[in-house]
């Protein structure tokens, strides 16, 4: 943990802009880029990257990537290592989305290790877009994915401690917290890609929130809330407390704002607004995200509150593992 802790401070050392135009720095060769949310971003990138470089789809892309954070990375927010609900029980939650519209997802799915890979088999398989708990299971084993249990002994002892004083508030930028005291709560990988023919995909993966009611769903497996991906225009992700993204049908309005000619970045600061204006003083206490790339491979993020970050891989010379910091309304970042 501390290496890794070592490694995301160095790269926080060098965040970037908010928005990255396919012009900066050295061409995107192949036309490829990828990129993800928070400072695991850049593991999920590495992961993904390969298949880019050989010239797969960014389909396959974003499922290596989102499998990389399930399995490899031990996380409070993300996969195997992933908080428990306030019943102690730990669900996952995910979805994939192609660039051709077809989508598929998973919600409180209990004790499969890849929620994104069932989340494809959903789109590829079955005439539906969405599974939800003992449904979902049922369907994955079926397809043959192993039931294996997840909660973790630290998960386990931090829910424990957490029923000392069942007290619950979302708490804004968690995901970037070691486990220590484990305040964390959420929150998501969502991760976007543009192959070297142009094409898009996006996915999203998350074991929620922390000590949520039991049933709780956020926005991640909810296609045009948590992800939404056109090959026609562009990918949005976002990330933070899920029912402002529900809400708003959050990735899909920063998409068709981007539909509209406004720059990756200006349609999530748009989308961001929008949550103000409908909610101003919850906007105040919680994290609201978003990420977007066009289908030119132009980048944009912004943020309720400072302390977002992102990275992005590309066929440039690098460095890769660089975290960009996002644009945000309120400038202070909240502890």
């Amino acid at each position: 943990m501390g290496n890794r802790r070592q490694f995301l401070q160095a790269s926080l050392l060098a965040a970037g802009a908010a928005v990255l135009p396919r012009g900066e720095g050295a061409p995107v060769a192949s036309g490829a880029r990828i990129v993800s949310t928070w400072d695991f971003g850049v593991g999920a990138n590495a992961a993904a990257w390969p298949v880019l470089a050989r010239g797969g789809s960014a389909l396959d892309a974003v499922e290596a990537g989102a499998r990389w954070a399930e399995a490899d990375l031990c996380n409070p927010t993300v996969g195997r290592c992933g908080n428990p609900d306030r019943d102690g029980v730990l669900t996952l939650d995910a979805s994939i989305m192609d660039g051709d519209g077809r989508c598929g997802s998973v919600a409180a799915l209990e004790d499969i290790a890849h929620p994104v890979s069932v989340a494809r088999a959903v789109m590829e398989k079955t005439p539906h877009v969405m599974l939800v708990g003992a449904g979902a299971q049922q369907f994955a084993i079926a397809q043959g994915f192993e039931k294996t249990p997840l909660l973790t002994d630290t998960a386990r002892e931090a829910w424990r401690q957490w029923l000392k004083t069942s007290k619950y508030a979302p708490q804004i930028n968690a995901e970037r917290q070691s486990r220590p005291g484990d305040k964390t709560n959420h929150d998501t990988l969502g991760i976007l890609a543009r192959d070297a023919k142009g094409n898009l995909a996006g996915a999203c993966t998350t074991s929620g929130m922390a000590w949520k009611l039991h049933g709780r769903v956020g926005d991640s497996p909810i296609i045009g809330a948590g992800l939404y991906v056109d090959n026609e225009v562009g990918a949005a992700t976002a990330s933070g407390v899920g029912e402002e993204m529900i809400r708003n049908a959050a990735s899909f309005l920063v998409v068709e704002l981007m539909r509209q000619g406004r720059s990756p970045a200006d349609a999530c600061r748009e989308a961001i607004d929008r949550v103000v204006r409908k909610r101003p003083e919850a906007s105040k206490t919680l994290q609201v995200c978003f990420l977007a790339m066009n289908k030119a491979g132009d980048v944009g993020a912004f943020a309720l509150h400072k302390g977002f970050v992102y990275a992005v891989q590309d066929a440039s010379p690098g460095p890769h593992d660089r975290l960009h910091d996002a644009a945000s309304v309120y400038r202070t970042e909240q502890k």
